[in-house]
C-alpha cells in the first residue's frame, strides 16, 4: 500500500505484544507510514480507540493481537462508517485464524512486511441485532396470561454499545459457552490450552436447545428454513473455524449472503461421529449437520444460549435496552424466553488490508484480479531480466575503464567491511511503489553499546546492490535474502532505526 496515516491499536496481553513494538514502528517508518499508537486498558477501549481513529480519518486502523482484538477494531471502524479507514491486522492472539484465512505471517516482524505489501479489498461485513424477545404466558409481568402458549413479541431496541458486526462467523451454542469460561490470564500464558480446558468442563453440562431459522426479507419473508433441536450453529462471513476445520466450506468474502451451519442433536453415537469428523476430516459430518444461506436470517434460541462473534462473547443484555433487559430479568424460566436474533450480510461495507501474495480463494469475483496479478509479475520478471542484462553489459571487461570497475568495488567493499553496518535479515517485503522497491527488516547492533537494535532498509533505484565479489546484481535478489542471514550496508540510519541505502553488500 502507499504511504498512509495509520493508527496501530495494541491489546498488550499481559505486554507480550510490546515487546516487537520497535521492530514493527521500524518497518512502518520504513514504509513511509505515520503511525499513531494506542494501547487498550481495559474491556471495550480497543473498539473505542478503532472508532476514534476512524472518525479522525486515519487511512489505515491497524489491530495488533487475536481475532477477539480485530472484532473490535471492526466494529469501531462499522460504527464511524466504514467508508473511509481500512482495517489492517498483525496477529498476537491465541488463534490468529483471520491471519490463516488470507496468508499472513503470526510473526508479528513478517506479518507487518506483509501488511505493507497488501493492498485495500471491499469485503462483506456480517451484522447482528435482537430483534425481538418472546416470553411464556407466565413470565410477562409475572401474570398469567389467558389464551395461546406464548405472548406477542417484545420488539427490541438494541443498544450501540455491543459489538454488531463480525468479519469471520458467528456462533450460537457450545462454543461461545467454551469461550465464555475461558481464563484470559491462562489463555495468555498457555494459548490453545486454555481453551480445552474450558472446552473440558463445558461439554459434558452442555445440551441441546431448540432451534428455528427464518428468512427475514423479501417474498420468502418468515420462511422456515430449518426447526428442531441443535447442539451448535454457526454462521460464517470466511470458512475456518477455529483455525482447524472448515465450519461453513463453501463461504466466499464478497458473495453478499451468510452461511449456516447447524449441528443438529443426535444420540451418542452420532455425537461421536461428529466429533471424529470435526477432529479428522477438518469438516462437520453431513450426516449430523444442515446447511443454509441467505443474506437476511432471523434465527431464534433460548436467551441462556450464549452468541459469539469471531471467537469473543456478545453479552445479550449488551444488546438490549434497560426495559428489555429489566423484562428478560424478571422472567421466572429464561430458558423458556426466546431471543429472535436477525442476521445481515452487509455486501462490500468495509476495506481490509489483504496480502498482494494472497491467492483470493474467499473472493468470488476474483478472476479479473488473477490476471491483474499475473501481468504483474510477468512485468516484474521483464524488468528483473533487463536489469540483469544491463549487470552483465556493466561488467563486461572490455574496455580499460570496465576492467577497473570491478577492482575498485572490491577496495570499496574491503571499506564497507570495515565501516559499513551489519544487518541479521529478518524479512522482506516489495512494496508496490515508484519510489520505493523493498524493505529489509533486521537487526544492526548499536556501535556505542554494541546492543541489538532492530533496523528496516529502504531499497530503490538509487541503491547499488552487490556481491561480496563485487558483482552488481538487480534489485530482485533482494527478495531472495534468506531470514538469518547477513548484508553490509552503506547509509545514513535514522533515529526510527531507518536507514536509506545506498550499497548493500549480500
Amino acid at each position: 500500500m502507499r504511504e498512509k496515516k495509520a493508527c496501530l491499536v495494541i491489546n498488550p496481553r499481559a505486554g507480550q505484544n510490546i515487546v516487537k513494538l520497535p521492530d514493527i514502528m521500524t518497518v512502518l517508518a520504513a514504509a513511509g507510514w505515520d503511525t499513531d499508537i494506542a494501547i487498550k486498558e481495559y474491556g471495550g477501549h480497543t473498539m473505542e480507540l478503532a472508532n476514534e481513529a476512524a472518525e479522525k480519518n486515519y487511512d489505515l486502523v491497524i489491530g495488533y493481537g487475536g481475532d477477539g482484538t480485530l472484532c473490535q477494531v471492526v466494529n469501531g471502524v462499522m460504527n464511524a462508517g466504514g467508508q473511509h479507514s481500512t482495517v489492517g491486522l498483525i496477529p498476537g492472539g491465541t488463534a490468529n485464524v483471520w491471519a490463516s484465512e488470507i496468508g499472513l505471517p503470526t510473526d508479528p516482524i513478517k506479518a507487518v512486511l506483509a501488511l505493507v505489501d497488501s493492498e485495500p479489498r471491499k469485503v462483506d461485513i456480517g451484522h447482528v441485532e435482537v430483534e425481538s424477545l418472546t416470553f411464556p404466558e407466565a413470565n410477562q409481568g409475572g401474570q398469567n396470561r389467558p389464551g395461546g402458549k406464548k405472548s406477542q413479541k417484545k420488539k427490541a431496541q438494541s443498544s450501540p454499545k455491543a459489538k454488531h458486526h463480525f468479519l469471520l462467523m458467528a456462533g450460537l451454542g457450545l462454543d461461545a459457552a467454551v469461550m465464555g469460561h475461558v481464563s484470559k490470564p491462562l489463555k495468555y500464558r498457555i494459548g490453545p490450552l486454555a481453551v480445552g480446558l474450558s472446552a473440558a468442563k463445558e461439554v459434558p453440562t452442555h445440551h441441546q436447545f431448540p432451534l428455528e431459522i427464518r428468512v427475514a426479507d423479501g417474498s420468502r419473508k418468515g420462511e422456515v428454513l430449518w426447526k428442531g433441536e441443535a447442539l451448535q450453529v454457526v454462521i460464517g462471513n470466511t470458512r475456518r473455524y477455529a483455525d482447524i476445520v472448515e465450519m461453513t466450506p463453501n463461504a466466499y468474502i464478497d458473495d453478499g449472503v451468510l452461511d449456516v451451519c447447524v449441528i443438529t442433536a443426535g444420540d451418542p453415537l452420532t455425537t461421536l461421529q461428529q466429533v471424529t469428523s470435526l477432529l479428522l476430516r477438518r469438516k462437520p459430518d453431513n450426516l449430523s449437520s444442515e446447511y443454509f444461506h441467505g443474506a437476511h436470517l432471523i434465527i431464534s434460541v433460548p436467551a441462556t444460549i450464549d452468541l459469539q462473534l469471531d471467537g469473543s462473547v456478545g453479552k445479550l443484555k449488551d444488546y438490549l435496552s434497560k426495559p428489555d433487559r429489566e423484562a428478560l430479568e424478571q422472567a421466572e424460566h429464561k430458558e423458556q424466553v426466546m431471543v429472535n436474533y436477525r442476521f445481515d450480510a452487509l455486501p462490500s461495507a468495509l476495506r481490509v488490508a489483504i496480502p498482494c501474495t494472497y491467492d483470493d480463494a474467499l473472493f468470488e469475483d476474483s478472476v479479473g484480479k488473477k490476471q491483474e496479478q499475473h501481468d504483474s509479475a510477468q512485468e516484474e520478471q521483464r524488468q528483473s531480466a533487463e536489469d540483469a542484462s544491463q549487470d552483465r553489459d556493466e561488467l563486461d571487461p572490455h574496455t580499460d575503464e570496465e576492467r577497473q570497475g570491478p577492482q575498485q568495488s572490491l577496495e570499496h567493499l574491503e571499506a564497507l567491511s570495515q565501516n559499513g553496518r551489519k544487518v541479521i535479515v529478518a524479512g522482506v517485503a516489495r512494496v508496490p511503489d515508484k519510489k520505493l522497491k523493498y524493505i529489509v527488516a533486521g537487526i544492526t547492533t548499536k556501535r556505542s553499546t554494541g546492543d541489538a537494535k532492530p533496523v528496516a532498509l529502504r531499497i530503490d533505484d538509487n541503491t547499488t546492490i552487490v556481491r561480496r565479489t563485487g558483482e552488481s546484481a538487480p534489485s530482485a535478489v533482494m527478495q531472495k535474502l534468506p531470514e538469518g542471514g547477513e548484508v553490509l550496508v552503506e547509509g545514513k540510519l535514522s533515529k526510527r532505526g531507518v536507514m536509506q541505502a545506498k550499497r548493500v553488500v549480500f
